[in-house]
């Protein structure tokens, strides 16, 4: 409490200014230079992931150029990832047909942006086990083989805590 010219007491409260949004981000401040991916060749510039240093524009710069894996190769060698879908009772003649189109749509994704990758497409006992990069490219993907086949059954969950994982399970 604070006592005022006129006698009055008011109580003062701590505001702080919120913080900036170069301060407060998810990834941090991005790093000077360019970083070329020694696996897939995807070059970071700006916050940013290319599919390689032709649609950069770095042009009257003199940039330091660093090799590291970027976080898709990274996911893809330590076994991880952020969207798991599970076909179950595929009948056979739609695993050929759901096959091509997780293919085509996986490299469709590649294509818009380097850091969404379909991992792996499996054969298991209970049916197809998908693996994405990325957790809203699971989403759409499931969305898109509900719309292919009317008939089926999803079931989505996510992971607590500060993981991003989605786990998708679609029945025939």
């Amino acid at each position: 409490m604070t006592q005022r010219q006129n006698g009055s007491k008011r109580e003062s409260w701590n505001i702080d200014k919120p913080t900036s949004k170069t301060e407060n981000q998810e990834f941090g401040k991005g790093e000077k230079g360019i970083i070329i991916c020694g696996v897939c060749g995807a070059a970071h510039f700006k916050k940013r992931w290319y599919h390689g240093l032709e649609k950069i524009n770095s042009e009257n710069q003199n940039l330091p150029v660093v090799f590291k894996l970027c976080p898709a190769c990274i996911q893809i060698q330590s076994r991880q990832y952020e969207g798991r879908i599970i076909l179950e009772n595929v009948p056979k003649k739609f695993e050929s047909e759901i096959t091509n189109f997780v293919n085509a749509y996986g490299k469709r994704a590649y294509d818009r942006d380097p850091m969404h990758r379909v991992i792996a497409l499996k054969k298991n006992k209970e049916g197809l086990m998908i693996t994405t990069t990325e957790n809203q490219l699971a989403l759409k993907l499931s969305r898109k083989l509900k719309q292919m086949f009317a008939k089926v059954v999803k079931d989505i969950s996510f992971s607590p805590g500060p993981s991003d994982v989605v786990y998708i399970t679609i029945k025939f």
